[in-house]
This record gives C-alpha cells, structure tokens and sequence, in this order.
C-alpha cells in the first residue's frame, strides 16, 4: 500500500515526532545532544524552517515548526537525520540506521492549537517521569519559553507573541498554561493527527486545508463503504 502524501502548506505548523529505530536510544551523551541542537539551528537556516518548540528525548525528539516553503519541513528533516547519523556512527564506531522509518507529523491550527502543542512538547519529560517539572528537564525549548533563556534556534510564534505584548506578562502567562487542566482528549488528538499525518484543528480548518490540497486531511472510516440499495 503506497504511503500517504505528507500534508504540507507553507506557512502553517508542524509538530513533529522522530523515534529512533525500534524505539531505540538515539541520544547517548551530552555532546549528542549539543550536535543535535546545532544542527537543527543550521538546517532550519538552510532550508527556511522557524522552530518554535522542542525536546529530545532519549529515544525520540518532538519538534514544533513552520516552514516557509512546501518542501521545507520535509529538507530539514531528511538532511538533519542523516547528519546525525553520520555523527552518531562516526562517535560510536556504529553502522546502520538510527531511527524508525518516516518521522511522524501533523498541520496544527495556529489559533488554540498552537499553544497546545508547545505545552504538549514540552511537558513530555513530566508525562515520561523523568522531571517533576518542564524548568527540570535540560533539553527542551522550555527555559526559554517560559523565562526567557537566549535560545538563537528558536523563534516565537504569533500566537505565542500573543499571550502578552509585554515580555515579562508573555512569559508569565506562558507559565500559566503549565498550570492549567490538560484534558487527555486534547493530548489525544495531537497524538492522532500526529501519527496518522493529519490536521490538527477544528472542522473549519481542516475543510480549508482539504480543499487547498484536494485530499482527505481527516481519519477515514474503517471497512469498506457500504453498498447503496
């Protein structure tokens, strides 16, 4: 069965997961971590890609980005990737893939969604019981969004410019999204539009993104379509 064509518009966000291979560690020191980073801020540069959002984790990385062109988000990753795995093979004496076939992703609504996938991405080492708190966990966007960190591979996104035209009631309402009640249905339909390639927002959203791109951008019904009598 060929794979679905990735669902890409310039202009709207991404969140991305990339898993290594049979959820396998894909980070194994600091200096891994560190390469990483600088090579996301490179290739991002290169291939006009704004990241807003991240956290690697040991066995996979979730990103939030917008790319610029059609084909940005899609150049990022594969180059990204394969750089690393270069690295990782070089540092190790290794051989062989690193991650888990195609990286996952999903269109994110700006309006609501947005914020809410900042929050998903970032909390993702309390979820795993790593840190007690996003400020705790060293690698993640979280430090400089929330207080003000210089991070120069980050660049705010509107809706996130839009907590607060104040820099330090940004930050603290930015904070408070940390403290709100996050409902697992909201987490669920991240997590689901994410792994299936879908559009993550609400049914006017996605009707314009299935038009502009004339194609399904919503899960399909499972079985075979009934047969009209």
């Amino acid at each position: 069965m060929p794979r679905r064509t990735r669902l890409s518009v310039p202009g709207i966000p991404w969140h991305i997961i990339q898993r290594g291979n049979n959820r396998s560690a894909c980070f194994f020191s600091e200096e891994d971590n560190l390469f990483y980073l600088e090579t996301l801020r490179e290739q991002a540069e290169n291939h006009n890609c704004l990241i807003h959002a991240y956290v690697l984790m040991t066995n996979h990385v979730h990103l939030l980005l917008t790319p610029q062109k059609e084909d940005s988000a899609a150049l990022l990753m594969k180059h990204l990737g394969q750089r690393y795995v270069q690295y990782i093979n070089r540092t190790y004496q290794r051989s062989g893939t690193l991650w888990e076939g195609r990286f996952k992703s999903c269109l994110t609504q700006s309006e609501d969604y947005v914020l809410a996938c900042y929050r998903y991405v970032e909390l993702n080492p309390v979820r795993a019981n790593m840190v007690c708190h996003p400020r705790d966990y060293l690698w993640s966007s979280y430090k400089a969004n929330a207080e003000g960190k210089n991070n120069k591979l980050l660049t705010p996104h509107d809706q996130y410019l839009k907590i607060s035209s104040n820099e330090m009631d940004r930050r603290k309402g930015y904070r408070a999204l940390f403290k709100a009640h996050i409902t697992n249905n909201l987490d669920d339909h991240i997590r689901e539009a994410t792994n299936g390639n879908l559009a993550l927002g609400d049914k006017r959203f996605k009707e314009q993104i299935a038009q502009a791109l004339g194609r399904r951008v919503t899960k399909g019904q499972a079985g075979r379509p009934k047969k009209e009598i």
